[in-house]
């Protein structure tokens, strides 16, 4: 089996500076358009089929090169009504929303872990 920390590690940069992109670019709820576009975008770039659910969310599959069972991650990708008070050079760049909440770092951890899981998927189920 792959090194799973080591291909994680490798990918530190990657996840960081798409954590950033989204967090400077909040979305509310059912509004992610520019999003949802960037995780289809990532998506492709990685050659991992997906498709679009709802105007604002993406389903990808992977499938492992073995029989097995099937694992299902998500993560969510609004934000919310809330001041960002800092002055960070990836802060919010739309007035009295941000992501308060943590979704961008879930989505971005999880096109990471999309990554991961596509590269090794000759090991896995």
């Amino acid at each position: 089996m792959a090194n799973i920390a080591k291909l994680a590690r490798a990918r530190k940069e990657y996840t960081v500076g798409i954590r950033r992109k989204i967090h400077s670019n909040p979305e509310l709820s059912f509004k992610e358009f520019e999003t949802a576009q960037l995780v289809k975008k990532e998506l492709e770039g990685m050659g991992i089929p997906y498709r679009g659910v709802t105007p604002t969310g993406v389903v990808a599959e992977i499938s492992g090169d073995l029989p097995g069972k099937t694992v299902a991650l998500r993560a969510d990708m609004d934000a919310l009504e809330v001041m960002e008070n800092n002055n960070l050079n990836f802060k919010s760049e739309k007035e009295g929303i941000m992501h308060a909440c943590g979704h961008d770092a879930h989505t971005a951890s999880l096109l990471t872990a999309a990554g991961i899981l596509n590269q090794s998927k000759s090991m896995c189920y």
